[in-house]
C-alpha cells in the first residue's frame, strides 16, 4: 500500500539522518508531526516512525480513526483531531504539539491531508466548489505550517509536503491544480527564507498509487450533480452530446 512513496519519504528521512547523523544522535526524543493520518500514506508513515522510535503526533479528522492508529502503535505515539479549514482547530492542534514538544521543538512536519474537489470543466463549478479543497489542501496546510515554524525553527527541524503529481497537470478544472501548484510555490518559497534558521524544506512528488484509484462512480454521480444545477444558458452551451460523451 503506497509502496513506491512510502519508499521515497522513508528514502528521504534516511537521507536527512545521514546527513545530519553529527547533530541527531537520540531518534527517541525527535518529535514528528503528520497531517492526514487517518488512513493511507499518513497512516502508514506514522507507523513506521512510531516504530523507528519517533514521537510521533498524528493528526486525524476523526476521534475514531485516530483510536485505531493508538491501538496498533507504541503509547508514545499521541495523535490529535485537525480539520484544516477550521483556523480554531489548526490553533488547538498547534498548541497541543507545543505543549507535547515542551522545549525541544518539532523535529519534522509532514503535510500529506488533502481536500475533496469536484471534477468538472470550470463554468460548471462555484466559489465553494473552489473552496472545498483550496482551504484544507492550501491554506490548511499554509494554516498548520505558520503555527508550527516557530517550534521547527527551534529544533532546526524539517518540513516535507507531500504533493500529487497529477495535480501539477493542467487537465481539469476547480481548486485541486490551483492547490498543488499553491503547495509548491509556498514550499519553494518557505525553503529559501528558512535556510537562515537551519530548517529544511523540501516537497515529494507522487503519483498514481492502486489505492488511489479514482472512483468513476463518484465522479460521474459528481458530474450529474453539476449538471442538474447548470443554468439553462450554460448547459445548451455544452450540450447534452458534451455531458454523455
Amino acid at each position: 500500500l503506497h509502496v513506491a512513496i512510502l519508499v521515497s519519504i522513508l528514502s528521504l528521512l534516511i537521507y536527512w539522518l545521514i546527513k545530519d547523523s553529527h547533530r541527531v544522535e537520540n531518534l527517541s526524543g525527535k518529535h514528528v508531526f503528520i497531517t492526514g493520518c487517518d488512513t493511507g500514506l499518513g497512516n502508514s508513515l506514522a507507523k513506521w516512525l512510531d516504530k523507528r522510535g519517533f514521537c510521533v503526533i498524528a493528526a486525524c479528522a476523526t476521534e475514531k480513526e485516530g483510536q485505531e492508529l493508538q491501538s496498533c502503535s507504541s503509547l508514545s505515539l499521541k495523535t490529535v483531531n485537525l480539520n484544516l479549514a477550521d483556523s480554531n482547530s489548526i490553533a488547538r492542534a498547534a498548541l497541543f504539539v507545543m505543549e507535547e514538544t515542551a522545549d525541544k521543538g518539532l523535529f519534522g512536519l509532514v503535510s500529506n491531508a488533502e481536500g475533496t474537489a469536484p471534477v468538472a470543466p470550470t463554468d460548471w463549478l462555484r466559489i465553494e466548489d473552489f473552496h472545498s479543497v483550496l482551504d484544507v489542501s492550501l491554506l490548511g496546510l499554509i494554516g498548520i505550517t505558520l503555527k508550527l515554524l516557530p517550534l521547527l525553527k527551534k529544533a532546526e527541524g524539517r518540513v516535507v509536503n507531500l504533493i500529487n503529481a497529477k495535480g501539477l497537470m493542467a487537465f481539469v478544472g476547480g481548486g485541486y491544480n490551483l492547490s498543488k501548484w499553491g503547495m509548491e510555490a509556498f514550499s519553494d518559497t518557505l525553503r529559501i527564507e528558512m535556510q537562515h534558521f537551519g530548517v529544511k524544506v523540501s516537497i515529494v512528488e507522487h503519483g498514481f498509487f492502486k489505492a488511489e484509484v479514482i472512483n468513476s462512480d463518484v465522479i460521474e454521480r459528481d458530474l450529474l450533480r453539476l449538471w442538474n444545477r447548470l443554468t439553462p444558458e450554460i448547459r445548451n452551451s455544452y450540450g447534452e452530446k458534451y455531458f454523455v460523451e
